[in-house]
């Protein structure tokens, strides 16, 4: 139902949104970081975890070799290098000597690790988009919009504008905003050696890498409070991840009694049989999160191919609404990768699968995690998940988060590193 979330506004003098009013994004990085705070806790919880040495999220804590080997794009599947090299570097001549030094990181820098997808900036990698001028938030737009597929683009700049829509219906433009994300580049743009871009903010952090014609986006969370915009000039907008609700939901459907109950990790999304810690209190019931670089996320839940043909038709659909920020050509490589490890494709779910439903589901496989969870109120009050509260997450296990897996084989290759 449109504008249901309007039933759970705070009052604007409300401590939760009042306190943070008019503030810029630095002293509400100060304020989110204080000790003893919820928002402190997490940022002591993340902060050193990026700092570890990069192995990759694994479901068994062994790393297996020889699942991204760099070669050639297939002829039709390359990325469109050229054009992201001339809107990487029309974005680059937009800012001055300054602004070029803190947009640019090595390709394979530990600054990939520190995106984030929370309000606050825990850390202040490249620029900070609301506070530059509207030419270079265009031009880092229009790198966004020639990296990725048209439809890509649109899902990933409808968080963004929803994220502005949320500033305005809480009044807090300063915190919340169709800008308030973070640009970086890694590596210098180049039509062959690896360089990438990431953004990052709230409800939206893209990781886009290219090498040689091939292109991963990895790691990359979408998500939305609300997951419409009822009001304004780009009123209209609603349901930005149906596909995806769908697609699970009619997954869970096509399964039997047996196969369900074996599907269904937990009933409840906080249920008592959980053990501690299974639900975070910044990622909910997500594992693959921001900072989770290495993290262990065994296999759960049913196995796609013992699975009827109508659930393996929504497993493989549910992989494409993932990837589908990729260009056509760098989607059917990755489709491709993924449909090769099928048979070791698991699908787990947390929750009620009626429609209307709220839940959590995983989609993993050596090669992918993809998650979608319904959340609690973040700028909205309620305290139990929402339905017009969605957070997804893709991952790429075994190394190749930021394209790290290519980068080390490119430098291998060309001895450089």
């Amino acid at each position: 139902m449109s504008g249901e979330f309007r039933r759970y506004l705070f009052a604007h003098d409300h401590p939760r949104v009042a306190e943070v009013r008019g503030m810029d994004p630095y002293a509400y990085r100060d304020l989110a970081a204080t000790p003893g705070t919820f928002t402190g806790g997490l940022v002591e919880g993340w902060k050193p975890l990026y700092l570890k040495d990069f192995r990759g999220i694994t479901e068994s804590g062994a790393l297996r070799d020889g699942l991204y080997p760099l070669t050639p794009a297939e002829p039709g599947e390359s990325a469109p290098v050229a054009e992201m090299v001339a809107a990487a570097n029309d974005l680059l001549a937009a800012l001055d000597d300054s602004g070029r030094e803190r947009i640019s990181f090595a390709v394979d820098a530990v600054e990939w690790q520190t995106w984030a997808n929370p309000e606050f900036m825990q850390f202040d990698t490249g620029l900070r988009l609301d506070l530059q001028p509207p030419v270079v938030r265009e031009k880092a737009l229009a790198l966004v919009r020639a990296s990725l597929s048209p439809e890509g683009y649109e899902l990933t700049h409808a968080m963004m504008r929803i994220n502005g829509f949320l500033g305005e219906v809480v009044d807090l433009p300063t915190v919340l905003n169709e800008f308030s994300y973070n640009v970086a580049l890694y590596g210098g743009p180049d039509l062959h050696a690896p360089w990438g871009w990431q953004l990052f903010g709230h409800h939206c952090a893209v990781n886009c890498l290219v090498v040689d014609g091939r292109m991963l986006l990895s790691p990359v969370f979408l998500g939305a409070e609300p997951d419409e915009i009822d009001a304004g000039p780009h009123a209209g907008l609603r349901d930005v991840f149906a596909d995806r609700i769908a697609l699970g939901l009619g997954l869970m459907a096509a399964l039997d009694e047996d196969q369900r109950r074996a599907a269904t990790v937990y009933e409840k999304m906080v249920d008592p049989a959980m053990p501690e810690g299974r639900v975070h209190p910044g990622d909910e019931r997500h594992l693959a999160g921001a900072f989770q670089d290495n993290r262990l996320i065994p296999f759960e839940g049913v196995r796609i191919t013992d699975l009827p043909a109508e659930a393996q038709r929504a497993a493989r659909q549910i992989a494409e609404s993932f990837v589908r920020l990729l260009p056509d050509g760098p989607r059917a490589a990755r489709m491709r990768e993924i449909e090769a490890h099928l048979d070791e494709t698991w699908f787990s779910w947390i929750g009620g699968s009626a429609p209307g439903d709220v839940f959590y589901y995983r989609l993993q496989s050596p090669v992918l995690v993809a998650e979608l969870d319904h959340h609690c109120g973040v700028f909205l009050d309620y305290d139990t998940p929402q339905t017009f509260h969605i957070h997804t997450v893709m991952r790429t296990p075994h190394g190749n988060d930021y394209g790290r897996s290519w980068v080390r084989q490119w430098q291998e290759r060309n001895g450089a590193g």
